[in-house]
């Protein structure tokens, strides 16, 4: 580049208190759905369309600037990946968390707009429920519940940093320690740490919202749609009808599979949330072994493209999360 990028953000203060949100768009490059609702939540801010009536609300149209000038999921590596700051930065992303982090831990709420690469239908992203494990310890599973139910989607998914933590103990006894960054990444615990795990660990509460496939047109409105409703049901628009709970289904993730070749391959093009019985044949190893699913549920996040070492696919299964 020749000249240095730099990072921006919007921030909105009322004089009565309240709720402190931040919302994100693309912490990935190519995710630029969130981006899209962002700013139009802006120019309605700006216009006197929409009015704040307490707390403050910040707004990142865009987190990883690179990532986003290129057209890509990230510069160097995932940023929502290991997610902290760091003393020596050695990738964009490194310098893109000592800027996010101190002003993610500044918040209270985080709304993190993302797009996934297969079709499929918007969800959400919850965390754990309220436990002490050493895992990730958390005490405000209802308030990210209540918000999910409200977003404007009909799916819910939690599991994932419990679920990503069995996936770096495979690649672990798979690859051992290496001198290479990304596999040294893939293989660190704290990887699967990413912009709602560091709300989390820093005594907030934050959701994922997943608006739709890439260059699905609906996205941007899914993501407009959401901080509305996030800023209605926290009582922070002037004028507001919070919106009603919405009917969800609930999944829990508990599989990750890597791809281990680069010729590993699906037995036929997936999408997430596509149905898979217990036993089904999903994919196939470079050498012909098959890969099966171990319980009755749904395949997540395919990704045909996946990297020799890193995430293929999810599995999921109901769960009674909201019950």
């Amino acid at each position: 580049m020749s000249q240095p990028l730099h990072f921006h953000s919007l921030h909105y203060t009322t004089p009565d208190k309240g709720p402190k949100l931040i919302v994100l768009g693309a912490v990935h490059g190519n995710e630029t759905c969130g981006s899209a609702g962002i700013r139009r939540i802006q120019a309605e801010l700006e216009q006197g369309q929409l009015r704040l009536q307490c707390g403050s609300l910040t707004l990142v149209p865009v987190v990883n600037t690179l990532a986003y000038q290129l057209g890509q999921r990230g510069a160097d590596r995932n940023l929502n990946r290991n997610l902290a700051p760091v003393a020596a930065p050695q990738d964009f992303e490194d310098h893109v968390a000592n800027w996010l982090c101190p002003l993610l831990a500044s918040h209270e709420v985080l709304l993190d707009l993302h797009s996934f690469q297969s079709p499929g239908q918007p969800f959400v992203f919850i965390g754990p429920r309220d436990n002490q494990d050493s895992l990730e310890p958390f005490a405000h599973a209802a308030q990210e519940e209540a918000l999910a139910a409200r977003l404007g989607v009909g799916r819910l998914v939690d599991g994932w940093l419990s679920t990503y933590a069995l996936g770096v103990q495979r690649r672990l006894e798979l690859f051992g320690h290496s001198e290479n960054r990304q596999r040294q990444l893939n293989t660190d615990a704290r990887y699967g740490m990413g912009t709602t795990e560091f709300m989390r660990a820093n005594g907030g509460w934050a959701v994922t919202l997943e608006c739709g496939q890439h260059q699905d047109p609906a996205a941007p409105d899914v993501a407009y749609q959401a901080i509305r409703n996030t800023l209605d049901h926290l009582g922070m628009a002037a004028a507001a009808t919070p919106a009603a709970p919405a009917a969800m289904e609930t999944l829990s993730l508990y599989e990750v599979v890597d791809k281990l070749h680069d010729d590993d391959c699906f037995s036929r093009p997936f999408a997430s949330f596509d149905p898979v019985g217990k036993g089904e044949l999903i994919g196939s190893r470079h050498d012909g072994s098959p890969v099966l699913a171990l319980d009755d549920g749904c395949i997540v996040f395919p990704n045909p493209a996946a990297q020799s070492g890193q995430e293929w696919f999810y599995l999921a299964r109901p769960s009674q999360r909201l019950g």
